[in-house]
């Protein structure tokens, strides 16, 4: 295991500069994970951290060591990809065992590392099968395997999970977390899905436009979010916005409302709409309203409620739960 820490880094491509001057420590033994959207900068960290992407300005340290212009093979970290680059004509077992037959380990030992890594990712009955004979979750995790069976000190995750259905994204999920949890080791994962995120980090790194927004555990940024762009992008639904005279009445310019913090009343309340649509959900329901005070809101509402299109409700929003902001940054508490 070790600590990865950004001092001061920046990265360029030409003249364009996609991460400004950034520090950013990842905790030995953490499970790390680099959110934003498209463009925010979290798979050039990842490179970075690997070797495959050059530092522009600045130092990268593992376990106190400086990393920043040493080779990705000399480096101790292990990568999996969005793709899984399994070799299609090799086995199983020869597609894990793959980089130690290629450093000239033994067999004996390659095959006792190849099982032993099997056995953790429940690979065992597999080790013969191709990979076009495999599931999209079986292969990523013979993936996961080829970056085990190296023992790194850091593991890479470059959305590993975006090419899995919805019910295999959730298992893999869960199997990544466990596996975390038996080795250990410092994990360093990226995505664009702010549930993975939520499910998944002890640490969480919200990026925007290259800038780290704010860094903390699941829960903290969601229950006290540092600016708007972070208190949108972590919850869902995402959180509901208001400005004009509802905001300062607040005092602020902004203010933000989860949608679990409305509750819905058909006679009286503070904000009077109008429902347009509602999601059922099974356990839960999404109102989606219309409201000359406010605009379009969202509400969370527990179980399978019954709520018409065109129906006029009152949204009230519970005490203590408001974010207010002013210039971007957080003024008040919930």
């Amino acid at each position: 295991m070790a600590d990865v820490r950004f001092s001061s880094v920046s990265k360029r491509f030409g003249t364009t500069e996609v991460i400004p001057s950034l520090d950013l420590v990842i905790p030995e033994g953490s499970f790390t994970v680099l959110v934003g959207p498209s463009g925010c900068g979290k798979s050039t960290l990842l490179r970075m951290i690997a070797g495959l992407d050059s530092v522009s300005s600045g130092q990268i340290a593992l376990a106190g060591t400086d990393i920043t212009r040493t080779a990705p093979s000399e480096r101790g970290v292990a990568m999996v990809f969005q793709s899984y680059a399994l070799y299609p004509h090799m086995t199983v077992a020869e597609n894990i065992g793959f980089g130690l037959r290629l450093a000239g380990r033994p067999k004996d030992e390659v095959a006792a590392q190849v099982a032993e890594v099997a056995e953790v990712l429940q690979l065992g009955a597999l080790l013969d099968r191709r990979p076009k004979q495999l599931s999209g979750g079986q292969r990523q995790r013979v993936a996961i395997g080829r970056a085990i069976v190296r023992k790194p000190r850091v593991f890479l995750f470059d959305e590993p999970l975006s090419n899995l259905d919805a019910a295999l994204r959730a298992q893999m999920r869960v199997e990544l977390t466990e596996l975390h949890q038996r080795l250990g080791s410092t994990m360093v994962y990226v995505t664009h899905d702010q549930v993975e995120a939520m499910t998944m980090a002890d640490q969480i790194v919200v990026l925007n436009k290259g800038r780290i927004e704010q860094v903390g555990a699941p829960m903290e940024l969601y229950t006290n979010p540092k600016t708007p762009f972070v208190a949108g992008f972590i919850g869902s639904p995402k959180m509901n916005f208001i400005e004009g005279e509802a905001a300062r009445s607040f005092g602020g310019d902004l203010v933000g409302i989860r949608p679990e913090h409305i509750d819905l009343s058909p006679g009286e309340g503070t904000w009077p709409a109008i429902v347009c649509h509602a999601e059922h959900l099974g356990s839960e329901t999404l109102v989606h309203l219309k409201s000359g005070t406010i605009g379009r809101i969202t509400v969370k509402v527990t179980g399978n409620a019954v709520i018409e299109p065109g129906a006029p409700v009152f949204a009230n929003p519970r005490p203590g739960h408001e974010h207010v902001f002013s210039g971007g940054q957080r003024v008040a508490m919930p």
